[in-house]
């Protein structure tokens, strides 16, 4: 069963900044549209930001300017980059991507989360 796999979390200081990433976790034929959500506590799991296959990106109003999405289509892979991290920021951040495993059509697959915190 594939899955999608996230790393790069973890506590930095406000203003610092990480870089997530998110692959399968076995091989597929191709991925779709990837996306990055979040999830802060007590709060409903946000979209930050989407890339198409071509490159397309879009943001969230609150992290533009200070994340960049990217992806590597060779190896299925998309990245987040965050600079300039604030408080609010703090979140468990899941990754969301379509992928098709045999070329027969696309599914939704998320990643099981990677915690991100900052420290005030």
């Amino acid at each position: 069963q594939v899955q999608l796999v996230e790393s790069g979390g973890g506590l930095v200081q406000a203003g610092g900044s990480l870089t997530l990433s998110c692959a399968p976790s076995g091989s597929i034929f191709r991925a779709n549209s990837m996306r990055w959500y979040r999830q802060a506590p007590g709060k409903q799991r946000e979209l930050v930001a989407s890339i198409t296959r071509g490159g397309s990106t879009n943001y969230a109003d609150y992290v533009k300017g200070r994340f960049r999405i990217s992806r590597d289509n060779v190896k299925n892979t998309v990245y987040l980059q965050m600079n300039s991290l604030k408080f609010e920021d703090t979140a468990v951040y899941f990754c969301n991507a379509d992928l098709s495993l045999r070329g027969l059509g696309y599914d939704a697959y998320w990643g099981q989360g990677t915690q991100v915190t900052v420290s005030s």
